[in-house]
């Protein structure tokens, strides 16, 4: 963090973060109001604890963070808190419990379907149409209208495989 004294007694400062940040990022800068206990990050104001901002500019000019620290972050408040008895909650048995006026009736179109193949939520285009073909082609010649098993030239094809030494 770096830290920029605006005024030192207005208690204002500017604080930039330079550490942990990539060069394509520009530094985060803050605007600190220590009289006023704001910071532009708004964390002080919100949480009333110091933020990152106010802790480095306390550090800049040697003023003890922790008087910027509410009264609720106390460890004499939490135990005054807890000093308190809580009350014991009867058995369940005895709750009184307010019958339902309405009935939780599900939708059923949203439900999935469980039957049957999953459809695609793929999004089609061109590169998945397929050119028109003239149909099956047989795995031995390569010519249309017939398969492998009633292939013409079928006996040709398997005389050669076995003179090869192909099964």
């Amino acid at each position: 963090m770096n830290v920029e004294i605006y005024s030192r007694c207005h208690e204002t400062f500017r604080v930039t973060e330079t550490i942990g940040r990539r060069p394509s990022i520009p530094p985060k800068s803050c605007g600190v109001d220590l009289r006023n206990r704001r910071c532009d990050c708004r964390r002080f104001q919100t949480l009333h604890y110091p933020c990152t901002h106010v802790v480095a500019a306390c550090a800049k000019v040697n003023l003890n963070v922790e008087q910027f620290v509410d009264d609720v972050y106390t460890l004499e408040r939490t135990l005054r808190v807890w000093k308190n008895e809580f009350p014991v909650l009867p058995d369940l048995s005895t709750w009184e419990v307010p019958p339902t006026t309405f009935e939780l009736a599900p939708n059923r179109r949203l439900r999935r379907n469980p039957r049957g193949r999953p459809q695609s939520s793929r999004i089609r285009n061109e590169m998945d149409i397929r050119e028109k073909s003239d149909g099956k082609r047989c795995g031995l010649c390569r010519l249309a209208g017939h398969n492998r098993s009633k292939c013409p030239q079928r006996n040709y094809h398997i005389g050669q495989s076995s003179r090869s030494g192909r099964n």
